[in-house]
């Protein structure tokens, strides 16, 4: 049975748990963090959504065997990525449809991984298992990443070079088609600022790490948080109050007993005109 031993992170990193299995050579890197909850329905179209930007080689036999797996799981596969620290380690990104993850998902993973790769054997030698969630600073690897994150700091690097250039940095401004839009900030004088990148060319694209970035996640964060804690009965429901919308406002009759009224009411009692508007 493996250990479970809490790290601390860096100010802006997720939690981590460090898990190490049984086998030394297979180790799992749980880490989460948490966005906006999504209706059902649209899980169901985003579980299903495939990725723009893969990876080739051994990462590729990788994901082929995990990425069916995650998706029977109800989890999408963000990024495989193979390092040599350590000897070898696999990375495995993974999320839920909203984006969320958390450390009981994480496990699952892995628990549902390991022997999975153990059968295929993508990889010839022995390696560390890492499992964990996209983080902040995340990688955009789909059509719908890069439509919720418009408006954020990015940097690209093109599989193919788009006008000669491989490498952008600059403002996600939408999606149109199957190119993103960039306003980028290294624009050199004379150079064309906004630029349309074919996605299924973009070989990495990542979010900077900025404070609008690690203030929405915050954001995003406790309120999924407060959503988790109710569902698991730890924080009592929200006030009736809370959810239900403001009514509108009803158009309240004149009030027809004013000073001006009182008034008006007197001089026609006593007979006497308005000098202004005559009789």
């Amino acid at each position: 049975m493996g250990q479970i031993q809490a790290r601390e992170p860096g100010r802006n990193a997720p939690k981590t748990i460090a898990k190490t299995t049984a086998k030394p050579v297979l180790k799992a890197n749980l880490t989460f963090d948490m966005t906006d909850p999504t209706p059902v329905s649209v899980e169901t179209d985003l579980l299903a959504e495939p990725r723009l930007v893969v990876e080739p080689g051994a990462a590729a036999r990788v994901s082929a065997v995990a990425g069916p797996v995650l998706q029977g799981m109800g989890y999408r596969l963000v990024r495989i990525k193979i390092s040599g620290e350590a000897g070898c380690t696999v990375q495995i990104m993974a999320e839920r449809p909203d984006g969320s993850m958390q450390i009981e998902d994480c496990e699952a993973i892995s628990r549902a991984l390991s022997p999975v790769l153990d059968v295929a054997d993508p990889i010839e030698r022995a390696y560390r298992l890492e499992i964990s969630s996209p983080g902040i600073d995340r990688p955009l690897v789909r059509r719908s990443d890069f439509e919720r994150f418009t408006g954020h700091l990015v940097k690209v690097e093109m599989a193919v070079a788009h006008e000669g250039r491989k490498r952008f940095r600059g403002m996600l401004d939408g999606v149109e088609g199957d190119a993103v839009r960039l306003h980028r900030d290294d624009a050199k004088a004379g150079e064309e600022a906004d630029v349309l990148l074919t996605m299924e060319d973009i070989a990495e694209a990542r979010l900077v790490l900025t404070d609008e970035l690690i203030a929405e996640s915050m954001r995003r964060g406790k309120k999924a948080e407060r959503e988790l804690k109710r569902s698991l009965g730890l924080e009592p429901p929200a006030p009736p109050h809370a959810n239900r919308p403001k009514p509108k406002a009803a158009n309240k009759p004149l009030p027809k007993n004013t000073k001006q009224h009182r008034l008006a009411a007197e001089k026609a009692r006593r007979g006497d005109t308005d000098p202004v508007r005559g009789d």
